[in-house]
């Protein structure tokens, strides 16, 4: 109640009845209540007073209220907007949308759709504000890790234990999660931060090639060995080297690092005496291993002596809260590099992106925002500027549970919205044909009224 009593909202409509049902209703939620019976004072309050958010009814005498969310556009940005109408059309949830209306309510209305949809805008609201006061500061990030979610504060709960000692460690985690700035953390926080910080890809170097990087080589091993050359493990010296990838290592390599693991000697490729090398072994997979260990793929002996401190870094799927701050994080460094003006990313951008999968987690992420930042002109990343995997999932949101058939209504008019109100198209998206699509925009007899008047 108390975040509701911090919201006000004007209700613009010039029909004193519906003007006073609305108001009772949303004053008895908790939110303070500001109306109007036309454009002209509506603009005054506006003027005078913070509003969260605008309900306008659409036809109104004089000045409609299409004309009154392009003036809120022009000088409110931040105002939100739901349009309300008895003359339910088509066309006119494509001008309201065109417009900057976040919600477009046919009358006759349900209670529970006009509580939904104020609650969907004032959380847009509460999310682009969020947006902006984390564009506007530098995040906390320890050890260049973003976030603040529940997650991320046990991972780095994990990682400064993990730093205390030198046992062998484990990081564990899909692609694009950080495993590698994980293992950097736990380095560069212990005791050996002032030596150095090796990190090999098993997977990127060949198969041929990875004993002689990993352990050196001496003159005259094998053709074209001229010189004798240090290894990964002899330069991480005192230090920690990260085996990235370590599931790509082939069973005889594993076998060898095994006898690494075991003895803290190396033998360099064509050398008869192994060296002696201090180094704290940190291994990463994006695969599980002991699931490798049961398929035979990978070895027991080595998933053990591996597995001594295991870490694992969540998927940005699982931890949601955190794309707000990585989207003013990445969108701010990309915009210095740039040397340009970090864009705001709209609300709906922001909600959507919050809403998609994230194969490629963070690292994705960080892709995208670098990449709207190159091809977008404009001040703003909109929808329009997603790619077109994301912006399909735009249309998905949360709504209040409701009949089949007034889902299936308003889900076909955000269709018709989206594209201008062809219908041809619209048919295409729905898969239906146009016939289908017109019967099932015939006005709908099975909604009970709580606040709208037939007829307006």
């Amino acid at each position: 109640m108390t975040a509701r009593r911090n919201h006000s909202i004007l209700v613009v409509d010039d029909a004193p009845a519906a003007l006073n049902i609305i108001q009772r209703n949303l004053e008895s939620k908790g939110y303070r209540l500001y109306t109007a019976s036309n454009v002209a004072d509506a603009v005054k309050i506006l003027e005078r007073a913070p509003v969260n958010l605008v309900i306008t009814d659409y036809k109104m005498p004089r000045i409609s209220g299409l004309d009154l969310i392009r003036h809120i556009r022009e000088n409110f940005y931040k105002t939100e907007v739901i349009m309300i109408t008895g003359y339910a059309s088509v066309k006119g949830a494509v001008e309201a949308v065109k417009m900057g209306a976040e919600e477009y309510l046919p009358k006759p209305f349900t209670d529970d759709e006009l509580f939904g949809a104020v609650e969907r805008a004032l959380n847009k609201q509460s999310l682009r504000d969020a947006v902006m006061v984390e564009a506007a500061r530098e995040p906390s990030a320890p050890h260049g890790i973003i976030g603040r979610s529940t997650s991320v504060r046990k991972l780095l709960a994990e990682i400064e234990k993990a730093s205390k000692s030198t046992a062998t460690a484990l990081v564990l985690g899909e692609s694009g999660t950080g495993k590698e700035l994980v293992a950097r953390a736990i380095h560069y926080s212990g005791s050996r931060a002032s030596a150095p910080f090796v990190p090999v890809n098993c997977g990127a170097i060949p198969e041929k090639l990875l004993e002689s990087e990993l352990f050196g080589y001496v003159r005259g091993a094998f053709t074209g060995a001229n010189e004798s050359r240090a290894g990964f493990f002899q330069t991480a010296d005192g230090g920690t080297i990260l085996l990235d990838e370590i599931n790509e290592m082939s069973p005889p390599m594993q076998v060898k690092l095994l006898r690494v693991l075991q003895d803290k000697q190396v033998c360099m490729v064509g050398a008869r005496k192994t060296q002696k090398v201090d180094v704290r072994i940190i291994a990463s997979s994006n695969k599980d291993l002991r699931a490798l260990v049961h398929q035979r793929l990978f070895r027991e002996d080595l998933f053990f002596r591996l597995n001594v401190i295991t870490i694992t870094v969540p998927p940005l799927r699982e931890r949601r809260e955190d794309i707000a701050v990585l989207i003013a994080h990445f969108a701010g460094k990309f915009a210095e590099e740039m040397g340009k003006s970090a864009p705001v990313f709209s609300d709906e951008v922001v909600k959507t992106l919050m809403g998609y999968a994230w194969p490629g987690n963070v690292r994705e992420l960080e892709n995208l925002v670098q990449r709207l930042l190159v091809m977008t002109d404009g001040r703003t990343v909109e929808i329009p500027d997603l790619p077109s995997v994301m912006r399909f999932s735009a249309m998905s949101g949360s709504v209040p549970f409701r009949p089949l058939a007034e889902e299936e209504a308003v889900y076909i008019r955000r269709v018709l919205a989206s594209v201008g109100g062809n219908k041809s198209r619209a048919a295409e998206i729905l898969r239906i044909d146009r016939k289908t699509l017109r019967d099932k925009l015939k006005p709908g007899t099975g909604k009970t009224s709580g606040t709208g008047r037939k007829g307006r």
